[in-house]
């Protein structure tokens, strides 16, 4: 007895690609081997790339934030803000 496919919660939509030859080799490759669809592995390598790709857009919204907040002090204003003590003295 075959194995019931399980429906997957996320709507698909067909569309029509155009890849690089030997992306796609690659990924039917990777179909067989996993014994799973072609369209498996494109929405699988799909998704990682998009999360991949929101991932760096947050660090660039992050470090641009770190910039605009921060931008305006010196190097002695950062070290102080660092907690780097620049005249030798502690505990005074």
């Amino acid at each position: 007895m075959k194995p019931v496919r399980q429906r997957s919660k996320t709507p698909m939509r067909r569309t029509t690609l155009t890849l690089p030859a030997r992306d796609l080799l690659h990924a039917q490759r990777i179909a067989r081997s996993r014994n799973v669809t072609l369209s498996t592995v494109v929405a699988e390598a799909l998704a990682e790339g998009l999360r991949l790709h929101a991932a760096t857009e947050r660090s660039e919204d992050a470090l641009n934030s770190y910039h605009q907040a921060l931008g305006g002090f010196s190097d002695r204003e950062m070290m102080l803000l660092d907690g780097i003590i620049l005249d030798g003295r502690r505990g005074q």
